[in-house]
């Protein structure tokens, strides 16, 4: 059967989740490792409290350090993790991979699941997990049932699927829009949902393009149970306690029943939270339609009323119990003793008075049973009693009774003890370093018209092409490998198992030209590229956040790596470097990767652009796979300050063309190499000094 994992953004959140049906639950600490540092989350003492609350009721406890961890925080995320793992909570989710390097040295039995900001959307990225030591990966929200199914069916280890509540327009991950706008970093979690806001796209400012309707799969269930799914999980930590007790219920008892949710189910959902309704949209491949924005409550009243039952439901009652099975002995000049045994396996022993010769009714079992089963007022419910009783024994009811309320304390505290794991102090050694000899110049370009013969003529020390066009782009590569110029096949960002055999021919048709390099950015391309005999180069969507991850992806044969560019550039220099480290110096940034085809829907065919509230344009074009991107409104611009860049310590500088005619590419590498005073108009020096929160 499915497991239902809830979010519980509150103390009186994981009550309301427990006791509507929640399997497991999900939260984050008060620390600056969770993606939901807006929710009101758990101070210490309430962590504990929660923990305890849950494991006395048979729920699970998954803790959130999803978010990019920098170097000078690794040492407090050793301590959380230590802490987290002696509490007993069943798992930790986790998007950095150094962080999962650092929690699986100091906390080897701690559980690690893959959090969805991972962005693992195809087989071979559940693969790497696995060996990367995670026993559960939680999949892109983007991907249909025939994609979800394939990936279940022939995963290594468990498989995690959201099913309701907000999608975010980009895969989730690979959003940067909240910190190259405001510095609000969705991968420190402290996004300003941009998404929401209005933009234009031609027209008047009245639209909402990136907002979409919540997700909601609760008539899926059954299909996803099939598929092999372990767990469905229900977004958000944000919203109230009330939210969560509704939401679980409903998916609770459609798990339960298999049955599909009734007329009142779907009204009480909507009157939960929606925006313009529902959609099933990236599950169904059905992805028209799938926008919606949060209105006033048209039945704010009925809400209201909703809240309040909910409310008192599940403060006043206990709705989750676990079954246990007493089993007593009445003997002769002997203690009476009390077992407890719950569904579980937890069990305990208690003592209480010596039975009396009885003086006129004598103990029998149908008495005993009268008072043990009266277990309300606590999260146990008997299910059956047993006993052996001598003849011609007496014991009270308020004696027998004395024994059960021990008896439920014990087995209490037995539930809630955690169990004992080990830890180390020591956080994983690093590589040694190795300093490069000089900052080389690369260059990506998105078209062929890029591919001149003056930027050939220019000849950057390294040359990334988009696999999709170095086939047809082979007679303009091949002055550049005239002028020795290294070229590397650029892979897509997203790359489902759908398109995978695509992409492996085409890697193949860029070998036979003599091309060995592939730039990847995710987990699931390093066994694709390797396998057709590449070296591998990391590229930003690895999100390269700390010298952790660069040693990790140095044990994954990498050559060599693109540090964030949510860094400062003082955290750069700071990178332990064992492996060469490259930064994108030059160009318009990538905000967000989506598969949602909003240039069609705009009217605007393979690029455009939208605008925001103050007028700042950003260029939307079509990447492989029919995928749009938008990138940032102004261009990252360095070539003026090459001191600072010549402190980090780098392999190579990126320069990444995306909109520029070609003219302006080789003014730009000419900027970059010092011979030529060039500068563009509208430029930015993204996230380099002022960073993110």
């Amino acid at each position: 059967m499915l497991e239902l994992l809830s979010p519980a953004g509150s103390p009186e959140a994981v009550i309301a989740a427990v006791q509507n049906g929640a399997d497991a639950i999900y939260l984050g600490l008060d620390s600056v490792f969770n993606a939901r540092r807006n929710a009101k989350n758990f101070g210490p003492e309430e962590y504990r409290e929660a923990v305890k609350y849950c494991r006395q009721r048979g729920c699970k406890v998954y803790v959130t350090l999803n978010t990019l961890c920098a170097d000078r925080e690794l040492e407090t995320l050793a301590e959380t993790g230590r802490y987290i793992s002696d509490s007993g909570a069943d798992a930790v989710l986790v998007q950095d991979l150094g962080a999962a390097r650092v929690l699986r040295q100091v906390c080897p039995e701690l559980t690690l699941h893959a959090s969805t900001q991972m962005s693992v959307h195809n087989l071979a990225g559940v693969c790497a997990a696995a060996e990367l030591g995670f026993s559960r990966v939680v999949l892109a929200r983007e991907l249909n049932k025939e994609q979800i199914r394939f990936i279940a069916r022939n995963a290594p280890i468990e498989v995690e699927v959201f099913v309701h509540g907000a999608l975010c327009f980009c895969h989730s991950g690979q959003c940067y829009l909240s910190a190259l706008i405001g510095r609000r970093s969705g991968n420190r979690g402290l996004c300003a949902q941009p998404c929401r806001m209005q933009y234009s796209m031609g027209r008047r400012m009245d639209g909402h393009p990136l907002s979409l309707k919540d997700n909601c799969l609760v008539e899926h269930l059954a299909e996803l149970d099939d598929m092999g799914v372990k767990c469905v999980k229900i977004e958000g930590r944000m919203k109230r306690p009330e939210y969560s007790a509704i939401v679980t219920r409903i998916y609770h008892r459609a798990i339960r029943d298999a049955a599909p949710p009734t007329e009142e189910d779907m009204a009480a959902l909507e009157l939960a939270f929606s925006r313009d309704g529902f959609t099933d949209g990236y599950f169904t491949g059905k992805k028209q339609e799938m926008h919606g924005v949060r209105g006033d409550p048209a039945g704010e009243r009925d809400a209201a009323k909703l809240f309040t039952q909910t409310r008192r439901a599940y403060r006043d009652s206990q709705l989750r119990r676990v079954g246990v099975d007493f089993y007593l002995a009445a003997r002769v000049n002997q203690p009476s003793a009390l077992a407890v045994i719950d569904e579980d396996g937890f069990r305990a022993i208690v003592y209480g008075a010596t039975p009396r010769a009885a003086v006129s009714a004598p103990l029998t079992q149908q008495a005993v049973s009268e008072q043990l089963y009266k277990t309300g007022g606590t999260q146990f419910w008997c299910r059956s009693v047993q006993g052996v009783i001598d003849e011609g024994l007496y014991l009270s009811a308020g004696e027998i009774n004395a024994l059960r309320r021990d008896a439920l304390a014990e087995l209490n505290a037995v539930r809630a003890t955690p169990p004992k794991r080990r830890t180390q102090k020591e956080l994983p050694p690093l590589p040694p370093a190795a300093a490069p000899e000089r900052m080389l110049l690369a260059v990506q370009v998105r078209n062929a018209a890029q591919l001149t013969r003056e930027l050939a003529a220019a000849k950057p020390d390294l040359l990334y092409v988009p696999l999709e066009m170095i086939e047809t782009g082979a007679e303009a590569l091949g002055q550049f490998f005239q002028s020795g110029v290294r070229v590397a096949a650029v892979l897509p960002r997203i790359l489902t198992d759908t398109e995978t055999e695509q992409a492996a021919a085409a890697l193949r048709r860029a070998r036979s030209l003599g091309i060995d390099t592939a730039l990847v950015g995710n987990l699931g391309q390093i066994a694709l590229a390797q396998g057709e005999g590449f070296r591998l180069r990391g590229d930003f969507g690895l999100n390269v956040f700390n010298s952790q991850t660069v040693a990790v992806l140095q044990s994954a044969r990498f050559e060599s790596v693109t540090a964030s560019f949510e860094l400062r550039l003082a955290q750069v220099r700071d990178l332990v470097k064992p492996i060469d480290t490259e930064l994108i110096v030059y160009g318009r940034l990538p905000c967000m990767v989506t598969d949602q085809d909003i240039l069609t829907s705009a009217g605007m065919g393979e690029a455009g652009s939208m605008s925001d509230r103050v007028g700042s344009a950003f260029p939307i074009l079509r990447e492989s796979g029919g995928r749009n991107v938008i990138y940032n409104a102004h261009k990252l611009f360095l070539a003026d300050k090459p001191e600072d860049l010549a402190k980090c310590g780098l392999a190579a500088g990126r320069l990444l063309f995306t909109t520029e005619s070609p003219r302006e590419c080789v003014q730009i590498v000419k900027s970059y190499r010092g011979e030529s005073g060039y500068q563009p108009n509208g430029i930015t020096r993204g996230l380099y000094y002022r960073g993110v929160e």
